[in-house]
């Protein structure tokens, strides 16, 4: 069984109550395991890589994820606290939300549909992906240490296409449905906090921004907005009038004409972190309105526009069902959301997401959310260390950088695990020591250039 660090097993020790005494250590092989795969994360590979390829009762560790009693859940509602209490203590607490697609094939996956897929998919061209559809929810946090925001998954639920609803009792939901439920469950989570959604046009739908800002505490929500969205004056009362209450009122232009309108007046700002840049100079203008449409309630929004001074991206708009809030926040808050994307990118190339093996519907339910937590926890074993010390930062010649990355953290938590006792390679030292180059590393070179050619004529 591995010795972890202290600090590492004082955090770590929030998770055991989730599970028995007997499941919790074959749980902490997994987690160390795959945390120290180079590749695929299997329960195989993450029991060769722990030195347990000799284990004859090896399906024990597949029922961890398959049958076991213990709770994903609650587990997303411990890691939140955790995320929390290290990175947003105080202010506003900044969430994104979005969907993605793991590429799983076989027979027995059966919550597997075919959906567009959003990285190989233009406005011109559609491209189908088949595979599980992931909706995460994510804390977007500044990280000390990185000077940036990282996007820290801890809720990441299934959302199953029609076709797999089909003859059975349970209706089909909807992805702005399933993003409800998780936001209210995050709101019951953190009763006192003010929080901000940030998402993508695909979760602009009145019905879900009108419940949340129904709630005791409402929630804040910012999305993209379509240019031609139905836009009102506020509706006005008119004393002694017989009937139902008005919901709107006069029709405003829509905001593809304020864009085009010679009359509009643009404040120009400058954005940190735009999208991979450091700074950028944009232009906005913004107004309050009433978004409506037959039959849906009448929802009190805060518009924004945002121009490019150099047109290299078109004329965008956002929306915040919070009024009160200026357009510079919203476009700040806004902003982070890129940081959803690098975060499924980093889990698909460092913790292999797409690359696991699991057939059981309650391990497909367990296993990617288990692994986008993973890259919550790493960051916050990698914070451990850097309260003492400043974190080593990987420099390649073509690779310059000058603050640490994910892959650093990654790379510092595994040389912290190797280092444990029970990993250790020499019982006097401590430190792994390169061994200088000899006379059979230069023999080895040029005996492999004996079989180059040297020419390709």
């Amino acid at each position: 069984m591995p010795t972890l660090q202290a600090e590492y097993i004082t955090m770590l020790g929030a998770f055991t109550r989730l599970f028995s005494k007997r499941v919790w250590e074959q749980a902490k092989i997994l987690f160390t395991g795959a945390i120290l795969c180079p590749a695929e994360r299997t329960v195989t590979a993450v029991l060769r890589v722990m030195g347990w390829s000799g284990e004859k009762h090896f399906q024990n560790y597949h029922r961890v994820l398959n049958r076991a009693v213990w709770s994903s859940l609650e587990a997303s509602r411990i890691l939140l606290g955790l995320l929390i209490q290290a990175f947003a203590m105080q202010g506003a607490v900044i969430l994104g939300l979005d969907d993605t697609i793991e590429r799983r094939r076989g027979a027995q996956i059966k919550a597997k549909g075919i959906y567009r897929d959003p990285v190989r998919s233009s406005h011109s061209h559609f491209v189908k992906a088949s595979g599980l559809r992931w909706l995460s929810l994510m804390l977007l946090a500044p990280i000390p240490w990185a000077k940036r925001v990282w996007a820290l998954p801890f809720l990441t639920v299934l959302a199953p296409s029609e076709r797999y609803y089909q003859g059975k009792a349970r209706g089909h939901k909807k992805l702005t449905q399933w993003a409800q439920q998780m936001v209210m469950q995050v709101r019951r989570w953190l009763p006192k906090r003010f929080l901000v959604v940030v998402a993508d046009s695909s979760f602009a739908a009145i019905d879900l921004l009108w419940q949340l800002r129904q709630l005791k505490n409402p929630v804040c929500m910012i999305t993209r907005f379509r240019l031609d969205a139905a836009l009102y004056e506020p509706a006005k009362a008119t004393p002694g009038a017989i009937g139902r209450p008005r919901k709107k009122g006069k029709r405003r232009p829509t905001l593809e004409t304020v864009t085009e309108d010679k009359q509009t007046r643009w404040k120009r700002i400058t954005v940190q972190q735009w999208y991979g840049e450091k700074n950028r100079t944009i232009e906005i203008t913004s107004q309050t309105a009433v978004w409506y449409h037959s039959g849906q309630p009448a929802l009190p929004i805060r518009w924004v526009l945002v121009r490019d001074p150099k047109q290299i991206f078109k004329t965008q708009a956002l929306l915040c069902t919070d009024p009160k809030i200026s357009a510079e926040q919203i476009v700040h808050w806004f902003v982070r959301r890129w940081q959803v994307e690098v975060t499924f990118h980093e889990v698909r190339t460092h913790l292999g997401v797409e690359t696991q093996r699991q057939w059981a519907d309650l391990a497909i339910l367990r296993i990617t959310p288990a692994l986008l937590g993973l890259f919550s926890i790493i960051t916050l074993l990698a914070n451990l260390h850097a309260r003492r010390q400043k974190l080593p930062v990987q420099q390649a010649a073509w690779y310059p950088k000058k603050l640490p990355t994910f892959s650093d953290a990654l790379a510092l938590v595994k040389e912290t695990l190797f280092m444990q006792h029970y990993f250790a390679t020499s019982l006097f030292h401590t430190n792994i020591r390169k061994p200088p180059r000899t006379r059979t590393a230069y023999h080895f070179s040029r005996s492999v250039q004996a079989f180059l050619p040297t020419s390709f004529g």
